[in-house]
C-alpha cells in the first residue's frame, strides 16, 4: 500500500466541500480488494516461491503505474536529486514490505497477518517522533498501547510457549515495521514529482533487487505445476491489489477529506479475516477477534481522530 502523504493533505480541504458518488465506490472496491488480497496471496504463494511471486507483483505493478502516469500526462523524470530518496524509500516501502508480508503470509492465517500488517500507522507514529520531531500526542500514546494490547493478545500466546517459532508474525511485524519506515521517510524528504509517478518507481526500483534474488534463490518454476486456482489467484492479486487498488487509492486522497480515506482503511483488515475464513477455512477465534478489535481501534485513534480534528480547525477557521 502507498503512502498517502503528499496528497492526502491537499484532499483533507479540497475533499471536504465536495464529495463525489464516484469516491464511496472506489473506497468501497478499495477496502474489497485490498482485503481480498490477503488469501489470494496465499492461494498463490502455496504453489509459487515467494521471490518469484513478488518479483512478479512488482514488475507488473510498477510498469502499469507508470504507463497510466505516462497516459495521463505526466513526466516520468525523476530529479537527480530526489533519486537516492526514492531508493532509500523504496528499500521499506517495496522490498521490505513485500518480501516480509509474502514469507508471514505463506506461514500463518492470511487473516491474521492482515491484523498484524494493519499496525504499520502505530509504529509510523512512533518513528515518526524520533525521525521527523514530531509530536506523540496522547492518541497516538493510546493508539500504540492499544495496538501493542492486540498484538499481546493475538501471538503472545504462541511466544510464551516453549520452543514455538512463530516466524510467520514476526515477518509480518518486520513487514509493518519497514512499511511504516517507508511511510515516514515519504515524509522527510521534500517530492517534486507527482505521487502516482513516485509510486511507479518505487515499485520499479524495488523489483530490481527482487527480481536479482528470485533468480539466485527460486527454482524456475513450471508454468504446468501450477493450478489454475492458483494462477486466477495470481492474475486477481496483479489486476486488482497490485494496479487497480493504488490507482483508486491515489484518486480517493484526492477526493475525500484524509479522516474519510484514513477510515476507509480501518475495515481492510476485517475483510481480510473474513474472507480468509470464508476462501480457506481460516479458524476465527476469539483471540483474532479481540486483537481485530484492538487494532481498528488503534487505526481510529491514531489515523481518524486527528484528522477530525485538523478538519474541525481548518472549518472554524
Amino acid at each position: 500500500m502507498p503512502s498517502s502523504t503528499p496528497t492526502a493533505e491537499r484532499g483533507a480541504t479540497a475533499g471536504a466541500q465536495h464529495l463525489p458518488p464516484s469516491g464511496y465506490v472506489l473506497l468501497s472496491a478499495l477496502t474489497l480488494f485490498w482485503g481480498l488480497n490477503w488469501p489470494m496471496a496465499k492461494i498463490v504463494l502455496g504453489e509459487m516461491p515467494v521471490w518469484t511471486f513478488r518479483s512478479l507483483c512488482l514488475v507488473v505493478g510498477g510498469c502499469v503505474l507508470l504507463a497510466i502516469a505516462r497516459l495521463g500526462g505526466r513526466s516520468l523524470r525523476v530529479p537527480t536529486s530526489e533519486i537516492r530518496p526514492l531508493l532509500l524509500c523504496a528499500l521499506f516501502n517495496v522490498v521490505g514490505w513485500h518480501l516480509f508480508s509474502a514469507y508471514g503470509i505463506s506461514l500463518i492465517e492470511s487473516g491474521r497477518a492482515a491484523i498484524i500488517a494493519f499496525t504499520m500507522p502505530i509504529w509510523a507514529a512512533v518513528m515518526g517522533w524520533f525521525v521527523l520531531g514530531e509530536r506523540l500526542t496522547r492518541s497516538g500514546v493510546l493508539g500504540l498501547a492499544l495496538g501493542v494490547l492486540g498484538l499481546a493478545v493475538l501471538i503472545g500466546p504462541d511466544l510464551a510457549s516453549l520452543g514455538a517459532a512463530p516466524l510467520g508474525s514476526l515477518f509480518m511485524l518486520g513487514a509493518a515495521v519497514s512499511w511504516a519506515a517507508g511511510t515516514v521517510f515519504m515524509k522527510k524528504f521534500r517530492w517534486s514529482i507527482p505521487v502516482g509517478v513516485l509510486a511507479g518507481w518505487q515499485l520499479t526500483a524495488g523489483a530490481v533487487p527482487v527480481v536479482l534474488g528470485a533468480l539466485i534463490f527460486d527454482p524456475i518454476p513450471d508454468p504446468a505445476e501450477i493450478s489454475l486456482q492458483a494462477w486466477a489467484a495470481l492474475a486477481y492479486v496483479l489486476a486488482l491489489p497490485m494496479v487497480f487498488c493504488h490507482w483508486a487509492w491515489f484518486s480517493i486522497v484526492r477526493l475525500f477529506p484524509a479522516a474519510m480515506a484514513a477510515a476507509g482503511t480501518l475495515a481492510i483488515p476485517v475483510v481480510g479475516v473474513i474472507s480468509g475464513a470464508v476462501v480457506l477455512g481460516e479458524p476465527v477465534g476469539w483471540r483474532e477477534i479481540a486483537a481485530l478489535l484492538l487494532v481498528c481501534g488503534a487505526l481510529t485513534v491514531v489515523l481518524v481522530v486527528p484528522a477530525l480534528c485538523q478538519a474541525r480547525r481548518q472549518t472554524r477557521r
